[in-house]
């Protein structure tokens, strides 16, 4: 029986398999994260979600999932903020407007290779600098794509049209199916 590998320490894509029944070790990637700012959101996506995945089945073999979000708005990627300040930034970039979320995924296992993305679009309320400040303070920004989450409770989207789980890091509707039949 093959093993699920998450390539990944995402608390957001642990959870989301963990929710869909699976059981799996995680491997974060080894290798630094790099893709050629030229490349659109969902060439970036795509190409980040492969090098992760390659990494960890070169070094466990198995079934490998890898993935990768951004934030894009304008064509402009918003990955995670730097500091408080980005977050700040890009939450008052996103406030009143809509945007994209592009997760990348890659399975990887013995003759099989899966690359592709979803999208969703988000759009945002009208933020208040007081729910941007608290909300950064909260430090629930920190390591998320476009510097939120759209499932930690605050009120910064207004609606969305696509996949929830997308947004949080992980489309499990488009992967589920695949991921079942390939650990058979």
């Amino acid at each position: 029986m093959n093993k699920l590998i998450l390539a990944s320490s995402s608390p957001r894509r642990i959870e989301i398999l963990t929710k869909a029944g699976f059981i799996f070790d995680t491997k974060p990637c080894s290798k630094e994260e790099n893709a050629d700012k030229s490349l659109s959101s969902e060439q970036t996506v795509e190409f980040l979600a492969e090098q992760k995945a390659e990494d960890v089945f070169k070094r466990f073999g198995g079934v490998v999932l890898g993935a990768d979000t951004v934030v894009s708005y304008n064509g402009q990627i918003l990955g995670k903020p730097k500091d408080k300040h980005d977050a700040v930034r890009m939450l008052k970039l996103l406030s009143g407007k809509t945007h994209f979320v592009f997760t990348g995924y890659c399975i990887i296992a013995d003759g099989v290779f899966i690359l592709n993305h979803d999208k969703t679009e988000v759009i945002f309320n009208n933020l208040s600098d007081k729910l941007i400040n608290d909300y950064v303070e909260s430090g629930l920004c920190k390591g998320k794509a476009g510097s939120y989450g759209i499932q930690d409770g605050y009120n910064l989207v207004k609606e969305y049209n696509g996949s929830y789980n997308n947004v949080v890091g992980l489309p499990i509707e488009r992967i589920e199916k695949t991921l079942k039949e390939l650990l058979k």
